[in-house]
C-alpha cells in the first residue's frame, strides 16, 4: 500500500495528543501554532487515512489482569486463527512474529479466574490452535501510552503536560472513582472508536439526549478506570521496526533495572514477568541493525540484565483493539477490550 508521509505538523499534532489527547484545538493551536480549524482539518486527515487515531484502555485500577501468550498454529491455520483471535474483546493485541511463535497476544482479563478461563479453556477450543505459552504480568513498568514521538521542543511539552494535568484536575473534581456503570458501556465503545469526541458527537452516535450525554461523559471520565491514548501508525514514523524482549534479572534488581530501561525513548512496554525469564520489554527501533545497538547499550549499562529471547514483530494485526491494515495502519474496525466494561 501507499504510505502517506507523515510531516513536521503532522508529527507535532500527533505528539501534542500523546500527551493531551482529549485538549481542544484551541489549547493545541495556543502551544503549536496556526489556527483551531487548520489543527482540526489536518487531524482528520491523519484520522481518514489510518495514520493516528485516539481511543481509550483500561488505566489499571481495576485490577486488571495482562498476559504474553505465545501461539502455535496447526500448518495452514496461522489466518484463521489470527481472525478469531482478532475479533476476542478480550484479546487486546496480535502480533506475528519472526520466530518463537505463530503469533504473540497480549492479553488483558477482568482477574485471574477470567484470565485461566480464557487460556485454560476458550483458547483450547480455538480450531487451528496447537499450543500456547503464558507469562503473566506480576507489574506493569511502562505501557505504549508513555511512549512519545519526539516532534516538540522542552517548552511545548511542558505546555501540554499542564493542559493534561489540568484536564485530569477537571475530571476529578466532576465524580469519584467507581466502576463504569453497564448503563454507560455505549458512550465507552464510542469513546473507543473516537477517544476525541464531543459530548455532542456521542450525543448523535447513541442516539441520546445531549444533555444527558454530557454528564454521563463527566462520569466516565472520573471513574479513574479509562485512559485516553493517541496511536500512530509505526510503520510511518522513523521507528518501524518492533521488537519483543524476554529476560531475566534478579529479583533484587527488578525496579532498578525498569527505571533503567524507562530512559531508552524507544521503549514501549516493560514488565515484570512469571517464569524463567521474568522480564518483558518492547521497543520501537529506527532499524534493524538499530537494534543490536541497542543490545550493546543494555550490555553496557544492566550487565546484570541477561536476555533470553528476542522476537522481531513481521506484522501487528492489532493493537489495543484496533485491527490494523498490512502497513500498520488503523482499518478503522475496533473491538474494545472486554475490561473496559468491568
Amino acid at each position: 500500500m501507499h504510505r502517506a508521509p507523515l510531516g513536521e505538523q503532522d508529527l507535532a499534532i500527533i505528539h501534542a495528543l500523546q500527551i493531551a489527547p482529549r485538549m481542544s484545538w484551541a489549547e493545541a493551536a495556543r502551544v503549536l501554532g496556526g489556527t483551531p480549524q487548520a489543527l482540526a482539518t489536518r487531524w482528520r486527515r491523519l484520522r481518514d487515512e489510518g495514520l493516528a487515531w485516539v481511543t481509550v484502555h483500561p488505566a489499571g485500577t481495576g485490577g486488571e489482569v495482562i498476559a504474553m501468550v505465545e501461539i502455535d498454529c496447526l500448518p495452514g491455520w496461522r489466518v484463521r486463527v489470527a481472525r478469531a483471535l482478532c475479533a476476542d474483546p478480550r484479546v487486546a493485541s496480535v502480533e506475528e512474529a519472526a520466530r518463537g511463535c505463530d503469533l504473540l497476544l497480549t492479553v488483558i482479563a477482568e482477574d485471574l479466574t477470567a484470565l485461566s478461563g480464557f487460556v485454560l479453556d476458550d483458547l483450547r477450543a480455538v480450531e487451528g490452535v496447537a499450543n500456547q505459552r503464558s507469562f503473566l504480568a506480576t507489574s506493569v513498568h511502562r505501557q505504549g501510552s508513555s511512549w512519545r514521538l519526539r516532534a516538540l521542543d522542552g517548552p511545548q511539552q511542558a505546555a501540554l503536560e499542564a493542559v493534561a494535568l489540568r484536564s485530569a484536575r477537571e475530571a476529578r473534581r466532576a465524580g469519584t472513582a467507581a466502576p463504569v456503570p453497564s448503563r454507560l458501556r455505549p458512550i465507552v465503545q464510542e469513546l473507543a472508536r473516537d477517544g476525541r469526541a464531543t459530548a455532542a458527537e456521542l450525543a448523535r452516535a447513541t442516539g441520546r439526549n445531549p444533555a444527558t450525554v454530557r454528564r454521563q461523559l463527566a462520569t466516565v471520565l472520573a471513574s479513574g478506570r479509562l485512559a485516553f491514548r493517541c496511536e500512530v501508525a509505526h510503520e510511518h514514523t522513523r521507528w518501524p521496526i518492533l521488537c519483543n524482549w524476554q529476560a531475566r534479572v534478579p529479583t533484587a534488581e527488578h525496579d532498578r533495572t525498569a527505571k533503567a530501561l524507562a530512559t531508552l525513548p524507544e521503549l514501549r512496554l516493560c514488565l515484570s514477568t512469571t517464569g524463567e525469564a521474568n522480564l518483558y520489554f518492547t521497543v520501537w527501533a529506527e532499524s534493524l541493525p538499530d537494534l543490536l545497538r541497542i543490545e550493546r547499550l543494555l550490555a553496557e549499562r544492566l550487565p546484570w540484565l541477561e536476555l533470553t529471547n528476542s522476537t522481531v514483530t513481521l506484522r501487528l494485526l492489532k493493537r489495543m483493539g484496533w485491527l490494523l491494515h498490512a502497513d500498520g495502519r488503523c482499518t478503522g474496525e475496533v473491538v474494545p477490550p472486554a475490561v473496559l466494561y468491568s
